[in-house]
């Protein structure tokens, strides 16, 4: 079996998403896009099962002792090596012509997301990561620049994205986002996978939501960190595997945990 660095591994995935971003950008508007509803009721474009297909064929071709887990063609948690994909991450975006979507490629080893890249080329922007190499990002195909997130250090001054009030309240957590809210300087329901980029830029403080999958979170996971962010679940567990993301500045974590807990408990 062949050895790859982390860097290899990061270099490979941000030429996946180069040709993610051919198909998913020739499909984006397009007046022929076929769209239907999985058993879960959320809609699935052929846009989204082509980029999936592209980024599996190339994997297996490139990489074949990895698993692979989808959100179009499955897959299970997996030891060792395993890349996780979402082909399309805010499809309903994608749908109705709002820009704010991307494709996100990880690769986790036992696990724990080693590498990331968010693409999202209707926004012109790319984001990337892997563990002790930092995060970058470039726009419209310019020169790389460091991430790094905020240096805020109180709720009061900060700003807030709770990505959706009905995820919120579908887990009996309503309340709980709005003290949030009103405990911050500023909330927005920003969404998807922008909002957790907004963060590691350092342009938003704080990012919470539920009803997650793996491949919803796993490539965001080594970007914030390694631009000097946080992420947890909600309820303060470490990894993509819960149904919950909090991601922070890491400075405003602790207290935005404690103050989540503490509007919970106290109902």
């Amino acid at each position: 079996m062949t050895d790859y660095s982390l860097a290899d591994d990061l270099s490979f995935a941000l030429a996946l998403a180069a040709e993610a971003d051919l198909i998913s950008l020739d499909r984006y508007r397009s007046l022929d896009l076929v769209v239907t509803t999985k058993p879960d009721r959320t809609p699935v474009t052929d846009a989204d099962q082509a980029v999936e297909r592209l980024i599996r064929e190339r994997i297996e071709a490139s990489r074949p002792h990895d698993t692979i887990l989808g959100e179009e063609y499955g897959g299970d948690r997996q030891p060792g090596r395993q890349w996780i994909i979402d082909p399309i991450d805010g499809t309903a975006n994608f749908m109705r012509g709002v820009p704010i979507w991307g494709t996100l490629i990880a690769l986790a080893i036992d696990g724990v997301p080693m590498v990331g890249v968010v693409s999202s080329p209707a926004l012109g922007k790319r984001w990337w990561a892997a563990r002790g190499h930092g995060a970058w990002s470039e726009a419209d195909g310019g020169e790389p620049m460091p991430l790094k997130v905020s240096g805020v250090a109180e709720l009061a001054d900060a700003s807030l994205s709770y990505n959706s009030l009905r995820g919120w309240d579908d887990e009996g957590r309503l309340d709980d986002v709005i003290a949030l809210s009103r405990a911050v300087w500023r909330s927005r329901a920003i969404g998807d996978m922008w909002s957790y980029m907004l963060l590691a830029e350092g342009a938003l403080d704080i990012v919470g939501e539920f009803d997650l999958k793996p491949y919803d979170v796993a490539a965001l996971i080594p970007i914030i960190e390694e631009a000097g962010g946080r992420f947890t679940s909600v309820t303060g567990e470490d990894g993509p595997w819960q149904n919950s993301a909090l991601a922070t500045n890491g400075v405003l974590h602790d207290a935005t945990l404690t103050h989540l807990r503490g509007t919970f408990q106290h109902r």
